[in-house]
């Protein structure tokens, strides 16, 4: 059962919840209200664009709605007489504002034509919908904003963060690709720079340097859905200078022009593509997601044309 449980404001069996909670119409309803904004548009498309290949997404003004469909058979054999099937969903309703509250009710069965051979549909429907908002918190921004919660209300790393998140949200799948746009420092935890910085003109000759970790100031880190990523040299918000990223897979994003080789050269799929617009040596990046599985193969360092890739075996 997801954790998030105890954080559930309202549960009820009703036609109507109070205004004071949210008026929906249904029989079950569960309520999680998280502290944390959401209100940008391009953060609410985020979430909606990230999870539409998982889910069904819709999104209307501030709310966002991701419907999970299930199929339910009343005996295993379809050619046997008297079988009958019927496809069955829940819905979870993200509302953004100064606080995100996130929504899901269950329904009576016979809304879905009376089919009273299923069993255990409430059970389903409650573990369904939990286990959409478990994926939703761990596979968009508002990951990020819940991680930098916990680590200011509970003052702990982001490691602690993110591992007390997914503690949390253990019904959660994992989505690669989940966030279509690279989330960037925000003003507040961004690195300061000395003064303007001067965007080159294209890629950065290579190869990586291999003493960046005492050349260059250490940056915003970047919250990848399964693991913290270090940054260094990372300057501004809008990609034009990223800096090397990751501690022991490390890639100079500046040098890397994105040709691919290192995502089909890697045997344990450490690499995944993300978006990265703004960068003048290419507008996406691939990002080692889960550098903790990194064999030290050496050969993704081996296939990259630029040489932008250094690969510490970790001691």
């Amino acid at each position: 059962m997801s954790l998030l449980l105890k954080d559930r404001v309202w549960s009820m069996e009703d036609k109507t919840a109070k205004r004071g909670v949210y008026p929906l119409h249904g029989y079950k309803l569960g309520l999680y209200r998280l502290p944390i904004k959401l209100e940008e548009l391009k953060e609410l498309q985020s979430v909606h664009d990230g999870l539409k290949k998982t889910f069904e997404m819709d999104m209307y003004a501030d709310r966002i709605y991701a419907t999970y469909r299930w199929m339910e058979q009343n005996m295993k054999d379809p050619d046997a007489k008297g079988y009958e099937e019927v496809e069955l969903s829940v819905t979870v309703e993200i509302v953004s504002g100064e606080v995100v509250d996130i929504i899901y009710q269950v329904f009576p069965i016979e809304k879905f034509g009376d089919p009273n051979w299923v069993v255990d549909y409430r059970k389903k429907a409650d573990h369904f919908a939990k286990m959409v908002i478990d994926t939703i918190l761990r596979n968009t921004i508002l990951a990020d904003k819940m991680i930098s919660h916990l680590v200011k209300s509970e003052k702990i790393s982001e490691v602690a963060a993110m591992q007390k998140l997914e503690e949390l949200t253990p019904l959660a799948k994992i989505v690669l690709g989940a966030k279509p746009k690279a989330i960037e420092a925000t003003d507040d935890d961004a690195e300061e720079d000395d003064g303007e910085f001067e965007i080159p003109d294209g890629a950065k000759p290579g190869p990586i340097d291999v003493e960046y970790k005492s050349k260059m100031k250490k940056s915003t880190s970047y919250d990848a859905p399964e693991h913290t990523i270090k940054t260094w040299g990372r300057k501004g918000t809008s990609n034009g200078i990223m800096g090397v990223w990751g501690e022991f897979v490390s890639v100079d994003y500046d040098i890397c022009i994105a040709d691919g080789g290192c995502l089909e050269a890697c045997p344990v799929g450490v690499y995944e593509w993300f978006d990265t617009p703004g960068n003048p040596a290419s507008e996406k990046k691939p990002l080692m997601s889960k550098e903790p599985d990194c064999i030290f193969c050496l050969a993704c360092e081996g296939v990259c044309p630029p040489q932008a890739i250094k690969i510490y075996e970790m001691k």
